[in-house]
């Protein structure tokens, strides 16, 4: 239903999307999540011509609607668009918010608008707030409202811009429930969300974009339990990293621990935690330090919101060689010994060049 090949925006000299080329099929549904600012409202404002793209090309049942001869506003019938602040009439009833566009622009009598703006209203569950005003309503409920006045349009397609992101906890699951509804119902819908469960559940795919491309796309299984993509992980797992580069045996070590510390406290970690995250991060230094400043030691600690787990790496130039196995270590090396107590897992690769060890610190240690 919806083909986009090499679409690109810029503004100026800032590039927002940049040779994006995907496909959605009738009934389909497709959320699109990622980092804030990185070009997945501006999609789909492209999509609905609220934004003209820079290049590229976008067709809807095979047509081409960048084509200037392309009737926008027939377009914008079959392709509605939902945003994350209602934009609903303010003076108009909840009845005439849904009834003015298609007496306005498609022509039906006020009785049949009427009939069919009800049936939509019982669909969303406000059946009796039909002559409220939007000001009387709560978020969840002009949400919903917003969502029957697409509807009442009668699209192919609908467009969701962020849909609960204006309302508080207790509202979002209203208009998430509208919405499976919709999706069960065979209905297209491009969702751009940053609820993570509701993707996950209502999705057919998922696209993951980063940095204006779609850096990852897949069925939502892959995407939210087996991403192939170390940014994609990233966001799923809500990692949050900490990193410091090393090349000198007279790195400020007080300032560097002063700096994990902050970094612990921004995770609320437990004291425990970060005391033992401080000692493994000291033992390993004293591992790596006598062969500075002849390496370059990039030290990362990432924390995984969702699974709640420590991770360090260390990347260091060199030739290939597993510090750990070093001559200068013995089984029975202290040091060595604190590490692998405070690990569960050390995994060592040579990777792009680079020496890499990462260690899952164990969690609950005495």
């Amino acid at each position: 239903m919806i083909k986009i090949e090499h679409l690109s925006k810029n503004y100026g000299d800032l590039v927002v999307l940049k040779d994006i080329t995907i496909e959605i099929k009738t009934g389909e549904v497709v959320t699109i999540i990622g980092p804030s600012g990185t070009g997945k409202s501006t999609l789909l404002r492209c999509l609905n011509l609220l934004e003209y793209p820079s290049g590229g090309s976008i067709y809807i049942n095979g047509v081409d609607i960048l084509d200037k001869k392309v009737d926008v506003a027939k377009i914008r019938q079959k392709m509605n668009m939902v945003f994350q602040s209602f934009n609903l009439f303010s003076h108009l009833s909840v009845l005439e918010n849904l009834t003015i566009g298609p007496i306005k622009l498609k022509g039906m009598s006020k009785q049949a608008a009427q009939t069919k703006a009800l049936e939509l209203l019982r669909l969303v569950g406000l059946a009796e707030k039909t002559d409220s005003f939007p000001d009387e309503l709560s978020g969840g409920q002009q949400q919903r409202v917003a969502i029957a006045r697409c509807l009442a349009m009668e699209p192919e397609i609908i467009l969701f811009d962020e849909p609960t992101s204006a309302l508080d906890p207790t509202m979002i699951r209203e208009v998430l429930s509208v919405i499976h509804r919709l999706a069960r119902e065979g209905m297209t819908m491009a969702i751009v969300t940053h609820e993570m469960d509701f993707a996950r559940d209502v999705s057919n795919r998922v696209l993951y974009m980063d940095e204006g491309i779609i850096y990852e796309e897949g069925p939502p299984e892959q995407i939210f339990e087996h991403p192939k993509e170390e940014k994609t992980r990233a966001f799923i797992q809500r990692i949050r990293s900490y990193t410091c580069r090393i090349s000198s045996p007279d790195y400020d070590l007080y300032a560097m621990n002063a700096e994990i510390e902050v970094f612990c406290e921004k995770q609320i970690l437990p004291k425990k935690t970060r005391n033992n995250l401080l000692l493994l991060v000291e033992e390993l230094l004293q591992i790596y330090t006598p062969y500075l400043p002849t390496i370059v030691l990039d030290l990362t600690i990432a924390y995984a919101e969702k699974s709640e787990r420590l991770k360090i790496v260390c990347e260091s130039s060199g030739e290939a060689a597993n510090p750990l196995d070093s001559d200068n270590l013995s089984d029975d090396d202290l040091g060595l010994t604190i590490i692998k107590n405070l690990t569960e897992r050390i995994d060592y690769q040579w990777l792009n060049g680079k020496n890499r060890l990462q260690f899952l610190l164990k969690t609950n240690q005495p």
